[in-house]
């Protein structure tokens, strides 16, 4: 996950190649727009990597095609509006985002943004197909000396774990 400016300075073909050698499967790229993913796609095509777009709340039916059209290994949706890790989603609205989400697609929909404890990921989870979890996760790394800050994450992610088995 990172930001199209790593992809442009090293130019798409060479990046898809040694991103795919380096054993990458594919990449999200927060700021890369569909109309500007003609550019990349042909070379993570044929790198064999994934090209995970975003999407929102506030895309639109008319606007979802095209994200889609660039979409492969899994479309992620963003399900709150704002600064990640600082609100929470709600399962009713999740719900009904990524069922229209999957009335254009067949890929999986992976929810992301707002997960910050079990509860809420097994909440969205049982709304998408996957849950996607980067803030809490980030924080608790930089918690505190490794040595504390290495099981506090394993601590939470086996708590993730446990919620979405359970369901």
């Amino acid at each position: 996950m990172g930001y199209y400016n790593l992809v442009y300075k090293r130019g798409p073909e060479r990046f898809c190649k040694e991103a795919a050698a380096a054993g990458v499967d594919g990449f999200i790229l927060v700021d890369l727009p569909p109309e500007e993913a003609d550019e990349l796609k042909p070379h993570a095509v044929a790198n064999g990597l994934d090209t995970v777009l975003l999407t929102a709340p506030t895309t639109d039916d008319k606007r979802l095609p095209t994200v889609l059209k660039y979409s492969a290994g899994f479309v992620y949706f963003v399900s709150v509006l704002g600064i990640t890790g600082t609100k929470s989603a709600t399962e009713d609205a999740v719900r009904s985002h990524v069922a229209r989400i999957k009335r254009h697609t067949d890929l999986p929909v992976g929810v992301g943004f707002g997960i910050r404890d079990a509860r809420t990921a097994q909440a969205v989870g049982s709304a998408g197909d996957a849950v996607v979890i980067g803030t809490k996760l980030i924080q608790l790394l930089e918690s505190g000396p490794t040595s504390q800050s290495l099981p506090a994450a394993e601590s939470f992610l086996r708590e993730i774990r446990q919620a979405l088995d359970a369901m």
